[in-house]
């Protein structure tokens, strides 16, 4: 080993605490690259894998009653690869220990063959017997959440008649992997059940016999999936078709693809943050180190080592601490990813996922935290080299503080120490700023962070207390009249119903598409509320729509602007509504009308499809025993079950990431703060051992560091805060889909706990580096030519 590799040795030994710290900062920013890009390539590819497999359709084209010959002209469209038929109807769900029903869909398969498309995977059991009209195969994750396996008996009501089956198998679809309640946003594995059937048996449930419900197709390669639409749309009209759609407007699709498109989204923006605040400090603090190295640079040009063989040897040393804070960057990169492999796994019904390494994020991550400590050596490198062997070895020369007289006489009634940490700042204004500039990015990313955890509870808040002020909701299994709230509203229990109506629809403005649903509610609504983004109550009246401002982005709408909307029920018109208000809103993208003018455009008027319902607490249950039993009801949902589901819904998937980003903000925050004490240590250790001798007792000659480290802080807190608003900001858009929508909300306790965080890491480190002063050798540190 040469003799330079061994001074490396020892300097890394000797500086093993201050190298580790610059090592863990990296390695934070490299961290969340590779998770968020590896997850992101995890996500995508087993999707794309499981849709292959199990054939999943491209398009869907559901029809009130078709006979089974319409397959085969389906199947002969042109662009048309390959087509399928099924019965596909609504069920309800009875278990014992539990008095509301529970909402399921009922899907037919061939009997003695696969299905074209859509194919289940079995998890457990086997598949139907088709000579038994009883078996059935059941969604596995409602089986597990309800402890139901193969063999057990299931109560069912399809088409208003009660059936006795047997569980003989659990499934999992690629079409269910996002599985929430009919007229709801949020899956519950508790709440919600895919039976499948044979084709006979479902069809004698539903007097389908000899005809389907629903043709699914997949298409040529480069087939426009809007010309089979169109096609299919004109084809099935006489039949009852609904509205044929592709793949991106399927539920579970939609809601799998917003989540990695979400997390796409996030991996591009948030990685990079974390990442450049890690390189920019990284850069500032080696560039100090080696500044502080200075007299042993001069040391070793005055023993004859070439200049060249100088900047190897700190070019080694920083590279040691960059690629080791990067290798470890992704090792934890690669453990944090496999962590939230298993809550996507849990939250969306795939049947495996693997985390997979995105080289791509990992050479990265290398790159720049080379680089940033590479950059960082370099410039005071290159300074240094300029100065010759006995100038370099001696201290810089002081500046000239004669135009500092006004401030001396300024600060001259406080003490000694103060005033020696007051002129530190005048002396080096740049090497401070740069203090200043490293705590602010940990204080912006600890209020960032803070904000976005309260942005999430505010969306819990709003969506289940201001926006929704019931305490269930009844979903009916058609639209029903009016005169069934009259019903409900006479049952002991109930304090007050409301009925809203949700018609499917598909809404255009120019060149831009939506498929969802229009929501009529009473003009002067109490539970259902729409609301205004300054939370004020929005009267519904006339046959204009209110959009939410999640959807009117998505449209790029506004008041005034008149949309053409086509109906994907009964009649099916074709309308032209004029948008007269925009609403705040968490969940979904839903749009708002009058129900009484929604019902008028659908020459249905006095119709409802659903009710919202306030309960006495003493009566809840029974009133829901007694909603079980009637036949118009498709099921009941409980608020605080949605409410849980939601809450599971943002602390998992990308909704997870946020703690893990606030960990790492935390973690960051304290390298800061403990790096930028340990440079002031190595940069005064000379003079902080000269106060000792000439009489200053230990705490004042900690004072006079650490008092710096304090102002710093203190100057960092303001400006952190608003660099923290802005991150915040940054981080509600990348966090926000069609899902739900989280905004930045203004917390003073956010701020005063990022700034007790920081406080607290300065508080910390000043300690850890108080004992290093204490145990300062005076003999050694004054050992320095002057």
């Amino acid at each position: 080993m040469s003799t330079l590799d061994r001074k490396l040795s020892r300097d890394l030994w000797r500086m093993k605490g201050q190298a580790a710290a610059i090592a863990v900062v990296m390695a934070l920013g490299v961290m969340m690259q590779v998770m968020m890009a590896g997850l992101v390539v995890t996500l995508d590819e087993t999707r794309r894998g499981y849709y292959e497999r199990y054939r999943f359709a491209e398009v869907f084209a559901p029809v009130t009653r078709a006979p089974s010959h319409v397959l085969h002209q389906v199947a002969a469209l042109p662009g048309v690869a390959r087509a399928g038929g099924r019965i596909s109807g609504a069920a309800r769900i009875e278990l014992p220990d539990r008095p509301v029903p529970i909402a399921a869909q009922a899907l037919s398969l061939p009997d003695h063959a696969e299905p074209a498309l859509n194919a289940i995977r079995l998890q457990q059991g086997r598949l139907f017997d088709p000579g038994a009209p009883e078996e059935v195969v059941l969604l596995d994750t409602f089986a597990t959440a309800h402890g139901l396996r193969p063999g057990d008996g299931l109560q069912v009501v399809m088409n208003g008649a009660r059936r006795s089956l047997r569980i003989t198998g659990l499934a999992r679809s690629p079409e269910f992997l996002y599985a929430p309640a009919p007229g709801e946003m949020v899956p519950d594995d508790t709440r919600f059940a895919v039976l499948w059937m044979s084709q006979t048996s479902l069809a004698a449930a539903f007097d389908m016999k000899g005809a389907y419900s629903e043709f699914l197709v997949t298409l040529t390669r480069g087939t426009d999936p809007r010309g089979v639409i169109e096609a299919l749309d004109h084809l099935l009209t006489p039949w009852g078709g609904a509205g044929a759609y592709d793949r991106e407007d399927q539920f579970s699709h939609r809601f799998v693809s917003e989540e990695i498109n979400g997390l796409r989204d996030t991996a591009a923006a948030i990685p990079p943050v974390f990442l450049g605040i890690a390189a920019f400090l990284l850069n500032i603090v080696i560039a100090r180190m080696v500044q502080a190295e200075r007299e042993e640079i001069g040391l070793l040009k005055a023993f004859g080592y070439r200049g060249a063989e100088i900047g190897g040897h700190y070019l080694k040393l920083v590279l040691a601490i960059a690629v080791a804070g990067a290798l470890l960057g992704a090792l934890l990169g690669i453990l944090a990813g496999r962590g939230m492999v298993q809550l996507y796994l849990h939250f969306y019904k795939f049947p495996f996922l693997v985390f997979r390494l995105d080289p791509g994020a990992l050479a990265l991550g290398l790159v720049v935290s080379v680089l940033a400590a590479a950059a960082g050596g370099a410039v005071v490198l290159r300074r240094i080299f300029a100065l010759q062997p006995a100038e370099a070895m001696r201290p810089p020369a002081p500046a000239d503080y004669r135009r500092a007289g006004r401030w001396a006489r300024a600060v001259k009634a406080l003490d000694q120490p103060t005033r020696m940490v007051l002129r530190r700042f005048t002396r080096t204004p740049f090497r401070m700023l740069g203090a200043v500039v490293g705590i602010t990015f940990g204080m912006g990313l600890s209020v960032g962070m803070l904000t976005i955890h309260a942005g999430f509870n505010q969306a819990v808040a709003l969506s289940f207390d201001v926006l929704d002020r019931s305490e269930a909701s009844v979903t009916f299994t058609h639209a029903v009249s009016q005169k069934t709230l009259l019903e409900l509203a006479r049952h002991p229990g109930v304090l007050r119903v409301e009925g809203t109506r949700s018609v499917p629809v598909v809404l255009r403005n120019g060149r831009l598409t939506h498929r969802g649903a229009i929501t009529g509610l009473p003009p002067e609504p109490e539970l259902v509320r729409a609301l205004t983004p300054d939370y004020a109550p929005i009267a519904l009246d006339g046959p204009g729509l209110v959009l939410s401002t999640a959807l009117a982005r998505k449209l790029k709408a506004q008041a005034g602007d008149v949309l053409t909307v086509e109906v994907r029920e009964g009649a099916q018109p074709v309308l032209r509504l004029p948008v007269t208000g925009v609403s705040e809103t968490v969940l979904g993208a839903p749009a708002y009308m009058a129900l009484e003018a929604l019902d008028r455009a659908l020459f249905e008027p006095g119709r409802i499809s659903s009710a919202a319902l306030r309960l006495d607490p003493a009566q809840a249950e029974a009133v829901q025993v007694w909603l079980r039993d009637q036949p118009v009801v498709a099921g009941v949902s409980l608020k605080s079950e949605a409410r849980e589901a939601f809450e599971r819904v943002m602390n998992q998937g990308t909704g997870a990431t946020r703690f893990i980003m606030a960990a790492v903000a935390f973690t960051i925050t304290f390298g800061i703060i403990y790096n930028a004490a340990r440079i002031a240590l190595a940069e005064r250790a000379h003079d902080l051992a000269s106060l000792r001798v000439i009489g200053f007792s230990k705490g004042e000659a900690a004072y006079v560091l650490l008092g710096e480290l304090g102002l710093v802080t203190l100057l960092a807190l303001p400006c952190g805060a608003f660099l923290g608003w802005g991150i915040a900001h940054m981080l509600a858009a990348a966090y926000s889909s069609d899902l739900y929508t989280i905004t930045v909300v203004f917390r003073p306790a956010a701020f005063g706990f990022a700034a007790l965080v920081v406080i607290s890491g300065a508080v910390f480190s000043g300690l850890l580096v108080k004992r290093d002063v204490d145990r300062a050798d005076l003999v050694a540190a004054l050992k320095t030519r002057d």
